[in-house]
């Protein structure tokens, strides 16, 4: 599972080659559009990826829209969800 979530993170977060200084509103912003592009990839509404992760449908709109400021533990629930596999709870 570590290396789905690897993969994803190099999918969805942005800032490989950032150089500070960085804008925190335009990296959220490609975050979103990432996360976006990867969910309609895999051909997942909001409201399935939302069942799948735990995260309500209203803030995966947010965080879409580049509103949302996630946790990394959030990430990784978005990223089991999408790619199929169930995060481990401690």
């Amino acid at each position: 599972m570590l290396n789905q979530v690897v993969d994803f993170a190099g999918e969805v977060l942005p800032g490989s080659c950032a150089v500070p200084p960085y804008s925190e509103a335009a990296f959220l912003t490609e975050l979103g559009d990432r996360l976006r592009s990867s969910r309609m990839r895999c051909d997942l509404s909001r409201r399935e990826l939302a069942r799948r992760s735990g995260i309500s449908e209203r803030y995966i709109a947010q965080i879409e829209a580049g509103k949302g400021n996630v946790s990394i533990v959030l990430l990784l629930r978005l990223a089991s969800a999408i790619h199929g596999s169930q995060p481990q709870v401690a």
